[in-house]
């Protein structure tokens, strides 16, 4: 599961919601959706610019826990 750290991060930095939305062009309620970790999509363009205005690495916004159901099978290794 990808989980949001950008409440996380925003405290950090001291910086509102609003205030990253007037900087990147991302709508408010997408960041806020992001913010409080309920957005199912996102695109590479939005990460890039909260990424660029935060300057900051993705891995400090967004992270991977794994599921508690797997929703996949595991890709076996080929030889």
């Amino acid at each position: 599961m990808i989980k949001s750290l950008l409440s996380k991060k925003l405290g950090e930095l001291r910086i509102t919601r609003t205030e990253l939305s007037r900087a990147t062009g991302i709508r408010l309620n997408t960041i806020s959706a992001l913010y409080n970790d309920v957005l199912d999509r996102v695109s590479m363009d939005q990460l890039d610019k909260i990424c660029e205005a935060l300057d900051c690495d993705l891995s400090e916004i967004l992270v991977w826990e794994p599921n508690k159901i797997k929703m996949t099978s595991p890709i076996s290794k080929k030889k």
